[in-house]
């Protein structure tokens, strides 16, 4: 195996630590936030679950997202990741809950610009919408269910101590269907640019098969989760406490919603599924998930009347989302000069 490629996927690696750090609050954040799950329990969870839905969901939306710019060489790809792991570091710095899908779109835009490459916009524009249609249909989906659970606690005659114990249960439920969802769509984010490159082969074990991208996955998925298990405290508060108190029956809620937005985004099978029955798909395009736990908190305030959101907060988090995808891209274009200038490597294959 070429140790060149270990270092320039090294990149990669960071972006996958910086994700998990970052994203991990959109799982679990709630259900921490609310006292109901301790950290620990949380994030080994949600590390578990990440992993298995990176390498057996993982694909569909990295397809998507190497549409956008074919970053064929490694040198380029490794700036790629940098320049979107940086970004993303930096707003974790500050404390925000950013986008790492709109960090990486930002970065191959700038490498699309750097080496004088065409951006396809129709893909773009598929990518760019989903930051509309991804808060919005999490905050739907929150109203909604929030509306159904609500009513369904007012009908049951559960005691209060028994029903404790269930929400528990549902959370614990739910923080591994948010890992599983969060590593099926954003495993592509974290090792998108790195599957034309890749050099690891399949795996053949006695209960386990991998082909070449799931290996690679699989490698980015246990970046994730060191970034989850390491330093996702850092923005827990910012969505477990800070946009809007939380009880634990609408952290639930919340991360339901969150997660089941990330599956739609990511799901072939699913797609498949509707498109066989002549029902209406979603793109499957790695999205936010920061935008959709967002969306589903700002979905459960609007439910309960909008006096408890904290819309100075979502205002912080919006600038930040803005900002992202634009410091990414210059970060990216300005270090491709120092990478083929300075260092003399090559950051684009003619």
């Amino acid at each position: 195996m070429d140790l060149l490629f270990f270092i320039y996927l090294s990149s990669g690696l960071f972006l996958g630590w910086s994700l998990g750090a970052n994203d991990a609050a959109n799982i679990f954040g709630t259900a921490v936030g609310s006292k109901m799950i301790r950290f620990r329990t949380a994030a080994i969870i949600a590390s578990v679950f990440i992993i298995i839905g990176a390498v057996y969901t993982g694909s569909g939306a990295s397809n998507t997202l190497g549409e956008l710019g074919k970053v064929n060489a490694l040198p380029g790809a490794f700036m790629v990741a940098l320049s979107a792991a940086v970004a993303v570091y930096w707003m974790i710095e500050i404390g925000l809950p950013v986008s790492t899908s709109q960090s990486i779109v930002g970065a191959i835009i700038g490498w699309n610009l750097y080496c004088n490459q065409p951006t396809d916009y129709s893909v773009l524009s598929k990518i760019v919408s989903t930051w509309v249609t991804c808060p919005a249909l999490s905050g739907l989906f929150a109203l909604v269910i929030y509306y159904i659970i609500k009513l369904t606690l007012h009908k049951s005659k559960i005691h209060i101590l028994r029903r404790d114990s269930y929400i528990r249960l549902g959370l614990i439920i739910i923080i591994a269907f948010g890992g599983y969802a969060l590593g099926a769509n954003n495993i592509a984010n974290v090792m998108g640019v790195f599957v034309d490159s890749s050099p690891f082969p399949a795996f053949d074990g006695q209960y386990l098969d991998l082909n070449q991208t799931q290996v690679l996955f699989f490698i980015g998925g246990l970046a994730i989760s060191l970034g989850v298990l390491t330093y996702s405290h850092k923005v827990i508060n910012t969505v477990g406490k800070s946009l809007m108190p939380l009880s634990p029956t609408t952290a639930w809620v919340a991360v339901f919603a969150h997660s089941l937005v990330l599956f739609l985004f990511a799901s072939q099978g699913l797609k498949n599924f509707l498109e066989a029955n002549g029902l209406p798909t979603l793109p499957l395009v790695p999205v936010s998930s920061s935008q959709a736990i967002i969306g589903a908190v700002i979905g459960i305030g609007l439910a309960k009347g909008g006096r408890e959101i904290k819309w100075s907060v979502i205002g912080k988090i919006a600038l930040g989302w803005v900002a992202t995808p634009l410091i990414s891209a210059v970060i990216c274009f300005v270090s491709l000069f120092f990478m083929e200038n300075v260092f003399n490597q090559v950051v684009f294959e003619p």
